[in-house]
């Protein structure tokens, strides 16, 4: 049994140094990941601005009328028709639509992936930064506009850094999900950890050890974000007391 384990790990990874393959698929993973959780955190953020402003400040908007309402009813109708797509559809067919129909034109399919993923990622960002908005007390509205703050002064020092708490393990969890989601960037092309798992197994028709070893992959980089998250709780329960 041990004897066949590792001549299946030398086959499999050292034999042609095909360890290397794993390593590039990592690194593709990692960048993926990466450029589209700034895309997802980016288009989270204005999306979950427009979204609670609209639910906060509509009443008093309508009864003022003036453009300014209906410039914010547009852009919150936009908003929602977004997140309703996005939402309501797989990351896989995104991708693919992405890939095949709105970037047909292109063959950098890493940028493609990147994009898409992060469009995806920010429709869920919006709503987990939304709900945290929107969970804080009306008082802590008043209280900053006591203090002589408008609307964006109150959110930026009064609102957002009590939000970040709130949705802190929600975002955290967003981000796990979306690293995981990156796996099937191989139907484009992509030559992801996933992929990469996939060609060694029709190389070495080995089909055990490879994907073992990209699921071990997955597992560590997930529990590693994991550890960070509990680590940045207890740094910011300190931090209240």
């Amino acid at each position: 049994m041990l004897e066949k384990l590792r001549s299946d790990f030398v086959l499999n990874f050292i034999s042609q140094n095909r360890w290397q393959m794993l390593l590039k698929g990592l690194l593709a993973t990692l960048e993926i990941t990466a450029v589209a959780l700034l895309i997802g955190i980016a288009i989270g953020v204005v999306v979950a601005a427009v979204r609670s402003s609209y639910d906060k400040n509509k009443e008093s908007m309508r009864r003022r009328g003036g453009i300014n309402y209906y410039l914010l009813s547009g852009a919150n109708l936009i908003c929602r028709v977004y997140l309703t797509i996005i939402r309501g559809t797989p990351t896989v067919v995104q991708l693919l639509i992405a890939y095949y129909l709105v970037f047909s034109w292109s063959t950098n399919s890493l940028g493609i992936a990147m994009l898409a993923f992060g469009i995806n990622s920010g429709a869920y960002v919006a709503e987990i930064i939304r709900g945290g908005i929107m969970s804080i007390d009306e008082g802590q509205f008043e209280a900053g506009r006591s203090l002589g703050f408008n609307y964006v002064g109150t959110m930026y020092y009064v609102v957002v850094p009590q939000v970040f708490k709130n949705v802190l393990p929600a975002l955290f969890n967003e981000f796990i999900v979306l690293i995981k989601e990156t796996s099937v960037a191989g139907y484009i092309g992509i030559e992801d950890l996933t992929k990469m798992g996939d060609l060694i197994r029709s190389r070495t028709f080995s089909a055990f050890m490879p994907l073992i070893a990209v699921a071990l992959i997955y597992l560590l980089m997930v529990m590693g974000l994991t550890w960070l998250d509990d680590r940045l709780e207890r740094r910011l329960r300190r931090n209240e007391r």
